[in-house]
């Protein structure tokens, strides 16, 4: 076990001291004894890694334990805690058996140790990573995940602020020594870079889930509001690989092309008021009526749009 991985599960467990993997207690366990979690912090798995996994264990077979924990009054049964990867490795391969770390947890242990494992995976994805890192500080602060993200953001603003709120400030020593512990990146960066992330629309989220492209690419193609257009780049970008350079050439032809509506219409104003001017409506008192009407609801219209 590296030191880090040591370090963070003596995070998870605060004052009590997890036994070394020499000291857990090891043993086989039918794989249909073991079931998977009704909740799981990991949503994707890359198929191709999936399946040089599968390979690896027709070959050599399960070389690290899953750990596991028994079900509360279901003799024989347990859940899965870390090792999904396996697991379903296992599956595919078609194991009876695999080797298992059995360990009694708690609910929240059992979930804080399958967040950290995940998030110290190289290929976890970014959105996977934030949505882990807010579940694992909900966790720790016992708090539903929405008061987290608001009390991220009155950190960044005490920051900004040089304030230092003394109501927070027991909830943001525990967030700074979680992100201290984690080692991926500091908390100011996650507030700015990796929290705007669950504001991304949810096609543009679902293809970062799934790994099919980078968070940069994505993030440029999310400005297109419109859905069907955003979809239609957002697919032309995986199928040809699209460069960042060249998503942001697409979208400014995108833009472009919106524009003419926009300037034909003020070109239609300009010419309409210009050939007012000339008209000689101004001495028919009919059709200066009609204008003046026009031109008081023209007026407040734009005072209307002037004051939103």
């Amino acid at each position: 076990m590296s030191n880090k991985r040591r370090e963070l599960k003596d995070f998870v467990f605060e004052n009590t001291e997890p036994p070394s993997d020499s000291q857990q207690p090891t043993a086989t366990v039918a794989l249909s004894a073991i079931t998977l979690p009704s909740q799981q912090p990991r949503r994707y798995f890359d198929p191709i890694k999936m399946e040089q996994l599968i390979q690896s264990v027709k070959q050599h077979g399960i070389l690290e334990n899953l750990l596991i924990r028994p079900i509360q009054n279901q003799p024989g049964q347990y859940e899965l805690v870390a090792g999904e990867r396996r697991y379903r490795a296992a599956q595919s391969v078609g194991l009876v058996e695999v080797p298992v770390t059995i360990r009694e947890l708690t609910d929240s242990e059992a979930v804080a140790i399958a967040l950290v494992e995940n998030l110290q995976r190289e290929d976890l994805n970014p959105v996977e990573e934030t949505e882990g890192i807010l579940q694992l500080v909900a966790l720790r602060l016992e708090c539903a995940q929405n008061e987290v993200i608001s009390l991220f953001y009155r950190m960044q603003n005490d920051v900004q602020r040089l304030n230092d709120n003394v109501i927070i400030q027991p909830q943001a020593e525990s967030i700074k020594a979680i992100f201290s512990e984690l080692g991926l990146m500091g908390w100011e960066s996650f507030v700015s870079n990796r929290l705007p992330l669950l504001k991304l629309p949810e096609d543009v989220l679902e293809v970062l889930r799934s790994g099919q492209i980078e968070y940069t690419k994505a993030r440029a193609i999310a400005r297109i509001k419109n859905d069907q257009t955003r979809k239609e780049l957002l697919e032309d970008a995986i199928a040809y690989n699209l460069s960042l350079s060249e998503i942001k050439r697409k979208i400014k032809e995108i833009e472009q092309q919106s524009q003419p509506e926009t300037s034909s219409l003020k070109d239609l104003a300009d010419e309409t008021f210009r050939r007012l001017k000339k008209s000689q409506v101004w001495d028919d008192p009919k059709k200066k009526t009609k204008v003046e009407k026009l031109l008081t609801q023209l007026k407040a219209l734009i005072e209307d749009d002037n004051s939103n």
